[in-house]
């Protein structure tokens, strides 16, 4: 589909509100004068509807994925400077949705997300003042991660490979759902996990009061920049009805690598934002993003860079494509 703010001339500001606002470019083609104080106001309602409202002019129009586009919509896009054809085609785009739409919103009202209770293994929480856990804090500190935010297990006194593990608990609904293991003894497999099917991990630690959630594909990509992980390139429907229960802005970030680069079909299917920042070619993930960065500049190049234009998004993949 199209990524409103990205048609919308010149600049933008976030409001604690919630909105972001922009110099209203109907003010001019509703007899007032121009806008130069950012009266003009968009507000998204979960991740891909949004309403717009100039507090100038008084002019309104508005957004749902499944809809066709509104005249004063389709009047709103024409001023943005986008063609007329243009505007028709992403109408029908967006019935298009409908029936997957319809499909997602039944399950999710005769489906209730449900997941197994689990134990873990054994082990003990990292401590970062033990001295028997220092090769684990260390492994975090080097991958910029914040190891006192989340509960991690370790095995220093395993007497197997256990004892090179890092035990990362799933919780869902702050109930132990599974878990995964990650090696730090440079063999393979690197990963055990014990994962039911449609579980987004780190989903317990969004908070309510956020306005967007990050999908990346790694625990590790997740926890760096306090965003979800997948753990795999793919979005099952069921780990789609999860995300559609946070009622937020999704943006997916994918891995820099073939496999990954193929999730962003699925993700603009489903109505998400897709960021794929100029990131530097040795950057093959948030993860990496973030060690070479910092957290706060690879936040904002994903925010900045989110997008649902389809159009974008094959251009910024086939760069990324051809430096791999």
């Amino acid at each position: 589909m199209f990524d409103i703010l990205s048609l919308i001339p010149g600049k933008k500001r976030q409001t604690s509100s919630g909105w972001t606002s922009f110099n209203a470019i109907c003010c001019v083609h509703s007899g007032h004068r121009s806008d130069t104080r950012y009266r003009g106001g968009i507000k998204f309602d979960g991740q891909t509807n949004w309403v717009m409202h100039c507090f100038n002019c008084g002019y309104k129009c508005s957004f749902t994925l499944g809809k066709s586009i509104f005249p004063k919509t389709r009047q709103f896009l024409i001023w943005c400077g986008v063609d007329s054809e243009q505007v028709q085609r992403w109408s029908l785009e967006s019935l298009q949705h409908r029936d997957l739409l319809d499909t997602l919103l039944q399950r999710k009202k005769l489906e209730i997300i449900k997941f197994k209770s689990k134990k873990l293994p054994e082990g003990e929480e990292l401590d970062s003042s033990d001295p028997r856990h220092k090769f684990y804090v260390d492994y975090l500190t080097k991958r910029k991660i914040n190891y006192s935010i989340y509960p991690f297990l370790v095995n220093p006194n395993a007497k197997s490979r256990n004892q090179f593990g890092l035990l990362i608990p799933y919780t869902y609904k702050n109930k132990i759902v599974g878990h995964t293991t990650r090696f730090i003894d440079n063999k393979i497999p690197k990963f055990i996990n014990d994962q039911q099917p449609g579980f987004v991990f780190n989903i317990d630690m969004q908070k309510s009061d956020w306005q967007v959630c990050i999908v990346t594909e790694g625990i590790f990509d997740a926890l760096s920049i306090d965003g979800v992980a997948l753990t795999h390139n793919d979005i099952s429907s069921e780990q789609a009805m999860v995300l559609s229960q946070l009622n937020k802005k999704i943006i997916m970030v994918p891995d820099r690598d073939l496999p990954g680069l193929k999730i962003t079909d699925r993700a603009l299917e489903l109505g998400y934002h897709v960021s794929l920042p100029n990131w530097e070619a040795d950057v093959k993930d948030v993860n990496d993003a973030v060690v070479k960065y910092g957290k706060l500049p690879t936040l904002l190049s994903i925010l900045e860079n989110a997008t649902m234009s389809k159009i974008k998004i094959e251009l910024r993949k086939k760069q990324i494509a051809k430096g791999l």
